[in-house]
Parts: C-alpha cells; sequence; structure tokens
C-alpha cells in the first residue's frame, strides 16, 4: 500500500501574481487620483528646482518691502514687509514642507510598523506591553507632544521631522497590528511555517506584504498631517528660522492681513493643494487597493 504524498501549498502563491498591475489599472481610471498625482508631481518639481529659478536666498531682502503683485515683473507675487520675495519663499517653501512631512511620515512609518509588526505577530505579553505603550502616547494630543519636544531642543527642520514622527507612530502601530492579527492564522502563514520558514522570512516575506495596502493608504493621509503640523508651527513661531517654509510666511503675514493679503493667501493655497493632492491621491489608492470597492469578490 502506497502513501500518497500531499504537496504543501506554495505560501509564495497566496498573493495573487501581478498583484499591483490591476490596481495600477485602477489608480489611473480614477480622474481625482491622477489629478492629485499630477499635482503632487508639480510640486516636487517645484522643489527640485527651485535653486535653479530662484539661486539665492529666499530670506534676503532683494526689493522694496509691500510690492503688491503685479507690481514689478520682477517679483510678481509681490513681495513681503522686508523685502523678500514672495515667489523665491513659495518655491523654495515647498522643500521644506515636503521635507518635513516626508520625513516625518517615514519616521512614523518606521516605528509603527516594527511596533505593530511585533505585538501582532508574537502576541502574549508582548502585544500587552506594546499596546500599553501606543495607548499611552495615544492619550497625548499629537499637536501638543510635538510642541513640547521641538520646545526642548532648538528648532529646525531635523528635529521638527522627528517630533511629528514620534508622535504619529501610533497610528501606523494599531494598524499593522490588527492586519497582522488577521493575516497570522491564514492558510499561507500556516505553510510557511510548515516548510521551516523563519519567522523573519514569513513576518517580511509573507504577511507584510498582503498587508501593505491599507498601510500605503494611511501614509499618504499622515504626509497631509505632518505637513499642516510643520506650517501650525511655524506660524507659532517654532519653526525652523533658517528656512523659508509655507507656514512661516504665513506666520510673517499674519499681522497685515487686511492690507497685504497675498502675503497669506498665496502661501496658504500652496499648503491647501499639497493637502488636497494628498487627499485625493489616498483616497484613489484606497479604492484601487481595497477589492470590495474594485468590485472584486
Amino acid at each position: 500500500m502506497t502513501s500518497a504524498t500531499v504537496p504543501f501549498p506554495d505560501p509564495s502563491a497566496a498573493a495573487p501574481a501581478g498583484r499591483f498591475t490591476p490596481q495600477m489599472r485602477a489608480f489611473l481610471r480614477n480622474p481625482a487620483g491622477v489629478a492629485g498625482l499630477s499635482l503632487l508631481v508639480l510640486m516636487f518639481l517645484m522643489a527640485l528646482t527651485a535653486s535653479f529659478f530662484y539661486p539665492g536666498d529666499p530670506l534676503d531682502m532683494v526689493a522694496q518691502p509691500l510690492l503688491r503683485p503685479g507690481q514689478d515683473p520682477h517679483f510678481p507675487f509681490g513681495t513681503d514687509s522686508l523685502g523678500r520675495d514672495v515667489a523665491a519663499g513659495l518655491v523654495h517653501g515647498a522643500r521644506i514642507s515636503l521635507l518635513i512631512g516626508f520625513s516625518a511620515m517615514s519616521i512614523s512609518l518606521l516605528i509603527g510598523t516594527l511596533a505593530g509588526t511585533v505585538a501582532g505577530y508574537f502576541g502574549g505579553r508582548l502585544d500587552d506591553l506594546l499596546v500599553r505603550v501606543t495607548e499611552l502616547f495615544q492619550t497625548i494630543p499629537t499637536f501638543l507632544l510635538v510642541i513640547v519636544l521641538v520646545a526642548i531642543g532648538r528648532p529646525s527642520a531635523t528635529l521638527i521631522s522627528l517630533s511629528i514622527g514620534v508622535a504619529s507612530w501610533p497610528t501606523i502601530a494599531r494598524l499593522v497590528r490588527a492586519e497582522f492579527r488577521s493575516l497570522r492564522e491564514a492558510d499561507f502563514v500556516m505553510a510557511a511555517r510548515s516548510l521551516g520558514y523563519s519567522n523573519a522570512r514569513i513576518i517580511f516575506h509573507e504577511i507584510l506584504p498582503n498587508a501593505l495596502p491599507p498601510i500605503i493608504v494611511t501614509t499618504s493621509v499622515m504626509v497631509a498631517t505632518a505637513i499642516l503640523i510643520e506650517s501650525a508651527l511655524s506660524f507659532l513661531g517654532l519653526g525652523d528660522p533658517n528656512r523659508v517654509s509655507w507656514g512661516s510666511m504665513i506666520g510673517a503675514g499674519r499681522e497685515m492681513l487686511r492690507t497685504a493679503w497675498y502675503l497669506t493667501a498665496f502661501p496658504g493655497a500652496m499648503i491647501v493643494a499639497a493637502v488636497l493632492s494628498l487627499n485625493l491621491v489616498g483616497d484613489a489608492l484606497n479604492d484601487a487597493l481595497n477589492p470590495r470597492l474594485r468590485g472584486v469578490s
């Protein structure tokens, strides 16, 4: 009597082949998502070419103070109360705002993913400990915690990014933990354990790739939130004094809101455009990566 050999399923086959191809097509069919992505790319190009079009320091006084938009063709967006070019500030401000937004997101993504992965995969007392630490951070308002962390040191772009990232990681941690708890008993994970895969390989090669879609959507929203927090800090005078940002431009022009509206309107419009583009991309990614919303059974 011969015994039939039952082959183990290949864990890598759990993820459908070419999983990002239909998602990318769904994203490109979303006009709002394409518009948001296009606007975001334009802002990145503006930040990357800032030194080419405006090679000087945007904080230098270059003209008569309070030139209105269109009054001087060399300064199409006018000048502020110190004679600084508003257009140069907008272009260079894109650098610091986008840099802090994506840097803070990367920091929170790293911390939150590690904490959520360990808690969700191993469970037990380690899970309880990390959940309590996450809840402790969530009891403190994010903006208040960022203000305290920035006020302790000397305000700089690096410190602001680090502070926002440290204050924002619980959102990612709870999401990753929930995804790992739902996937760790899946068939392809059990097959990977049966084949003798290590915990590290199961985590990073089997579970984490399947947990990426909701994480990607959340990170787009976190970038927008980080940009808003940085703008609020700069508005309150807690930004990097050596770098111009959209928030610092609004803070510098708030006292002349009635007489020189453009000093706050132009940087405010840039913040709105950046946050709107990120939200449009996030909504489109959610529609593209969620099989229920795509109508995939």
